[in-house]
């Protein structure tokens, strides 16, 4: 059975000491393989902001794939956004800006969606594109094939449609014919799963979008809310549950409040 929780926008600055220690408890009890990162992981890219994460993630105790997020890249510092905008992230996160997180029975491809110049709208490259295509065609059938960018590229709500993803008319349909099984993203502080167009020969893939796993910047009514994605690729290899975790303040832990079943493409496994 493989494990992964998805986590998305913590803003480090803005956290809630008992959500992370609720947090910690559940990556603890569940021991994923890993835990996905997708970005917003300080709230204005500060040292100690930063130096907080990095606390944060070295108590996990698994490997972490993380990608930057537009709060990760100083806003009020002018200089160090023109000359160093990453300068705050690489020195706690590494300088892999998109990092690869891979085992027998999961790949999980890392992408920068983030640009300095722009404030908070994200965009993807041809060369990004190409990048993340040749590898998942890389892949290997018994494979859970994970692209996770920090901007949305399905918008649930009408008001949403303007943090969607540049370049994602592209970037979709070829990720998907390359074998893309899940697109993960963040940014709007919204929990869901939305079904991708399938591309001309019928694959399909799926959108997962993770709430605010720490901050107190919760959207509405939404609580704090984190992923777990649960696969078993040798009796259930064309299923992969989402559930769905949320912060109950009474129990001050998080609780399972929902899951998805996905039908996965797989032409065959190995």
């Amino acid at each position: 059975m493989t494990v992964l929780v998805h986590i998305s926008d913590p803003h480090f600055g803005t956290e809630q000491p008992p959500v992370v220690t609720a947090l910690k408890a559940l990556i603890d009890r569940l021991e994923p393989a890993a835990v996905l990162l997708g970005g917003d992981v300080t709230q204005r890219a500060r040292t100690a902001q930063f130096d907080a994460a990095r606390d944060f993630i070295a108590s996990l105790g698994c490997p972490v794939l993380c990608v930057p997020g537009n709060h990760d890249i100083p806003l009020y510092n002018v200089f160090a956004r023109l000359f160093n905008p990453y300068g705050g992230y690489r020195r706690v996160l590494g300088n892999d800006l998109e990092p690869v997180f891979e085992t027998e029975d999961v790949l999980a491809i890392g992408v920068n969606t983030t640009h300095p110049k722009r404030h908070k709208d994200g965009e993807i490259g041809p060369h990004q594109i190409a990048r993340v295509a040749d590898r998942l065609r890389r892949a290997s059938p018994r494979q859970l094939r994970i692209v996770m960018a920090h901007h949305p590229v399905q918008a649930r709500e009408a008001s949403d449609r303007a943090n969607l993803l540049h370049g994602r008319r592209v970037a979709l349909p070829t990720w998907i014919d390359a074998g893309m099984d899940l697109m993960l993203g963040g940014h709007i502080h919204l929990p869901y799963v939305a079904a991708l167009a399938k591309d001309p020969e019928g694959r399909n893939a799926w959108a997962v979008q993770a709430g605010t796993a720490l901050s107190h910047r919760v959207r509405g009514d939404v609580p704090n809310s984190v992923n777990v994605i649960v696969r078993d690729p040798v009796s259930q290899a064309t299923r992969c549950l989402i559930e769905r975790w949320d912060f109950d303040v009474a129990a001050q832990a998080f609780d399972r409040v929902e899951t998805s079943e996905l039908i996965l493409s797989r032409d065959a496994v190995v």
